[in-house]
Protein backbone atom coordinates (compact mmCIF):
# COMPACT_ATOMS: atom_id res chain seq x y z
CA UNK A 1 0.00 0.00 0.00
CA UNK A 2 1.31 3.08 -0.44
CA UNK A 3 0.79 5.46 1.98
CA UNK A 4 2.46 8.62 0.49
CA UNK A 5 -0.87 10.66 -0.09
CA UNK A 6 -2.39 9.43 3.37
CA UNK A 7 -3.29 12.13 5.70
CA UNK A 8 -0.96 12.21 8.88
CA UNK A 9 -3.30 12.24 11.92
CA UNK A 10 -2.17 15.47 14.51
CA UNK A 11 -1.73 14.97 18.11
CA UNK A 12 -5.57 15.58 18.96
CA UNK A 13 -6.52 12.80 16.77
CA UNK A 14 -4.56 10.09 18.76
CA UNK A 15 -7.34 9.24 21.04
CA UNK A 16 -8.89 5.61 21.43
CA UNK A 17 -12.13 6.53 19.91
CA UNK A 18 -10.06 6.92 16.50
CA UNK A 19 -7.79 4.34 16.69
CA UNK A 20 -8.74 1.39 18.25
CA UNK A 21 -9.70 -1.15 15.73
CA UNK A 22 -6.72 0.80 13.01
CA UNK A 23 -4.95 -1.63 10.95
CA UNK A 24 -1.03 -1.89 11.83
CA UNK A 25 1.19 -2.55 8.56
CA UNK A 26 4.65 -3.85 9.37
CA UNK A 27 7.81 -2.61 7.60
CA UNK A 28 7.29 -4.94 4.81
CA UNK A 29 4.20 -3.43 4.49
CA UNK A 30 2.23 -6.56 5.25
CA UNK A 31 -0.79 -6.29 8.00
CA UNK A 32 0.52 -6.92 11.57
CA UNK A 33 -2.30 -6.85 13.45
CA UNK A 34 -5.09 -4.27 14.56
CA UNK A 35 -5.62 -1.49 17.79
CA UNK A 36 -6.63 -3.08 20.60
CA UNK A 37 -6.47 -0.42 23.13
CA UNK A 38 -4.79 2.86 24.20
CA UNK A 39 -2.97 3.03 27.22
CA UNK A 40 -2.78 6.49 28.93
CA UNK A 41 -2.39 9.79 26.75
CA UNK A 42 0.07 11.80 26.10
CA UNK A 43 4.04 11.15 25.45
CA UNK A 44 3.91 7.61 27.22
CA UNK A 45 1.37 6.19 25.97
CA UNK A 46 1.59 2.72 24.50
CA UNK A 47 -0.61 1.02 21.83
CA UNK A 48 -2.26 -2.30 22.68
CA UNK A 49 -1.85 -4.50 19.43
CA UNK A 50 -3.61 -7.60 18.74
CA UNK A 51 -1.08 -9.75 16.63
CA UNK A 52 -1.44 -13.15 14.79
CA UNK A 53 -4.66 -15.33 15.01
CA UNK A 54 -7.42 -15.21 12.60
CA UNK A 55 -10.23 -13.44 13.26
CA UNK A 56 -9.17 -12.10 16.79
CA UNK A 57 -9.06 -15.92 18.07
CA UNK A 58 -5.60 -16.87 19.05
CA UNK A 59 -4.27 -13.36 18.74
CA UNK A 60 -1.24 -12.07 21.26
CA UNK A 61 -2.04 -8.80 22.32
CA UNK A 62 1.70 -6.69 22.56
CA UNK A 63 2.28 -2.93 23.60
CA UNK A 64 4.26 -0.66 21.78
CA UNK A 65 5.08 2.93 22.52
CA UNK A 66 2.77 5.78 20.31
CA UNK A 67 5.85 7.13 19.33
CA UNK A 68 6.84 3.74 17.09
CA UNK A 69 3.30 4.00 15.34
CA UNK A 70 2.60 6.62 12.44
CA UNK A 71 -1.14 6.70 12.02
CA UNK A 72 -2.78 7.99 9.37
CA UNK A 73 -5.83 8.53 7.14
CA UNK A 74 -6.46 6.51 3.71
CA UNK A 75 -8.63 7.85 0.75
CA UNK A 76 -11.63 6.40 2.09
CA UNK A 77 -10.89 7.70 5.81
CA UNK A 78 -9.79 4.63 7.39
CA UNK A 79 -7.46 4.93 10.22
CA UNK A 80 -4.21 2.67 9.93
CA UNK A 81 -0.36 3.04 10.93
CA UNK A 82 2.64 1.88 9.51
CA UNK A 83 5.59 0.44 11.96
CA UNK A 84 8.89 -0.22 11.39
CA UNK A 85 8.37 -3.92 13.52
CA UNK A 86 7.40 -6.98 11.11
CA UNK A 87 5.03 -9.49 12.33
CA UNK A 88 7.50 -11.89 13.13
CA UNK A 89 9.53 -9.36 15.46
CA UNK A 90 6.08 -8.53 17.68
CA UNK A 91 5.20 -12.21 17.75
CA UNK A 92 8.37 -12.36 19.95
CA UNK A 93 7.35 -9.69 22.43
CA UNK A 94 6.34 -10.68 25.33
CA UNK A 95 2.34 -10.82 25.46
CA UNK A 96 0.87 -7.65 27.49
CA UNK A 97 -1.01 -8.34 30.41
CA UNK A 98 -3.22 -5.30 31.56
Amino acid sequence: MDHTNHVRLSPSDLTPSVLEGATIYGADDHKVGKVDHIHSRGASSSVVIDVGGFLGIGAKPVALPMSELDFMRDEDGDVHAVTSWTKDELKQMPEHRD
